[in-house]
């Protein structure tokens, strides 16, 4: 099959599950050719071919529209599953990080924890050593797939969970947020179908519009985590190439899923061959005893690419993630590359340091148990002020909490109004795609509570109750 009859049968596929309807404006030859990445030419050739075909129709210097035939093919799509037929995210994240980065911001929105609470003073030590070391510098051993002892040692992690793994099947990436698009990208084609959580990570949305990528979301279910009935039935009716979850203190809502619900997302994937991206940055950000196991503890057939990160427990200084990529190692190092390289030959080798000799499972420990009393605290207190017709969704792991407005709110319009307080929250718009309900916040719980945090809660409610008003 040439490149036009594949982006043709992609467009056509679109057209049949009612993502396009009857007389809807195709993107122009130039935005095709952007999304999909396909060449001007290929673009052409795709929308004259379903134009041969009855799909479209040309009007002279407009472009292509849907044509009418094409409406009584179209499928409805169900209620419990939403398609998105553009992808428009990245203007929005854009324009949040930049509204945010204010040095005197109260950074209720940020991703990330409390920068007090990651800084490790071992690790520092370890770094300043490493970084007087010659070979602390040396590209060859640290080029992808990444250090031997570094990736031996993540190995031996997931061993303790009980997941077969070998240092051949992990890959050394700059976050986590590369080895989660490595992975798209290299199971992906323009075009291709992916599956989302309806709530989920601003980064999978961005990945999304940067591939050229349709978008199925699954509704939110805020008891269990997980709806395992709609995602059979998404998994029955379009053709799924990859799910990119979040399962574990799941970003921005806060749940984890039953141990019981993953192994039978684990059945599903086997059994509809699908793959799974596993986005499990907060595995380590459980307050329980004991840390919940991923899906790919359950993968028989190298169906998911576990992806984990030691930015979101030591932070943004130390940007390293990894991906358990199992057999798709050579093509994720393929890209890497070409792209970003070698992650930074100092900090692997600190790492291997700071981890090997449990320095990392020390600071562990005290970074759960600060960001559960931060957390318990900040809860309470909010729970205590906010106004009734205000939900809480409270779950024990991570540092979030997802609070619901009243049903009339615009959350977009209340991080503006206190972005004028210099207090920043992370609106629902970031997460969500633009037709779902938008009366949702996330709030950065892993501050300690003091007489600041304290005012700038009140701000925050001061506020929703005006524009309740409004």
């Amino acid at each position: 099959m040439y490149k036009f009859e594949k982006l043709a049968l992609s467009i056509r596929h679109m057209i049949e599950d009612g993502i396009w309807k009857a007389h809807n404006k195709l993107p122009s030859l130039r935005e095709q050719s952007e999304l999909s990445g396909y060449s001007l030419m290929t673009v052409l050739n795709a929308y004259q071919e379903l134009e041969a075909q009855g799909w479209l129709y040309a009007k002279d210097k407009s472009g292509y529209y849907i044509a009418e035939r094409a409406g009584l093919a179209i499928t409805s799509i169900k209620e419990t599953l939403a398609a998105h037929e553009k992808i428009q995210i990245n203007s929005v994240v854009f324009n949040y990080l930049k509204d945010t980065q204010a040095a005197d911001m109260i950074p209720l929105g940020s991703a990330f924890p409390n920068p007090e609470l990651l800084f490790n003073s071992k690790f520092m030590q370890l770094l300043s050593q490493h970084s007087k070391r010659k070979n602390s510098y040396l590209n060859h051993p640290n080029m992808p797939p990444g250090n031997l002892e570094l990736r031996q040692i993540i190995a031996g992690r997931y061993q303790l969970q009980g997941i077969s793994c070998h240092s051949d099947d992990i890959v050394i990436t700059s976050g986590a947020l590369d080895a989660l698009n490595l992975s798209l990208q290299a199971l992906t084609q323009p075009g291709d179908y992916i599956l989302l959580q309806e709530t989920v990570f601003y980064g999978a949305w961005q990945a999304a519009e940067r591939l050229g990528l349709n978008v199925i979301t699954l509704p939110d279910d805020l008891e269990r985590g997980f709806d395992l009935k709609a995602f059979e039935k998404v998994l029955k009716q379009y053709p799924i190439k990859v799910c990119w979850l979040m399962l574990n203190a799941q970003n921005p809502i806060g749940y984890t899923v039953s141990t019981e619900i993953k192994e039978n997302i684990a059945q599903c994937l086997a059994q509809y061959q699908v793959h799974l991206i596993e986005d499990d940055v907060y595995q380590e950000l459980n307050f329980g005893k004991e840390k919940p196991v991923p899906v790919k503890y359950f993968d028989q057939e190298n169906m998911v690419l576990h992806c984990g990160s030691f930015s979101k427990t030591l932070g943004m200084g130390a940007r390293v993630g990894w991906v358990f990529a199992g057999p798709y190692s050579n093509a994720i190092q393929h890209l890497q590359l070409m792209s970003t390289l070698s992650v930074s030959p100092l900090l692997q080798n600190t790492l291997v340091d700071f981890v090997a000799h449990h320095h990392y499972e020390k600071h562990l420990r005290s970074l759960r148990r600060h960001l559960n009393q931060n957390k318990k605290r900040f809860y309470q207190e909010l729970k205590a002020r906010l106004p009734e017709d205000c939900k809480i969704h409270y779950y024990p792991t991570g540092y979030f909490l997802w609070v619901e407005l009243p049903e009339d709110m615009d959350s977009q319009q209340l991080y503006t109004d206190l972005l004028e307080q210099k207090i920043s929250i992370a609106p629902s718009l970031l997460f969500r795609p633009k037709h779902a309900a938008q009366n949702f916040i996330r709030l950065n719980c892993s501050f300690e509570w003091t007489d600041e945090l304290a005012q700038a809660v009140e701000q925050i409610i001061d506020q929703i109750e005006h524009n309740k008003k409004a």
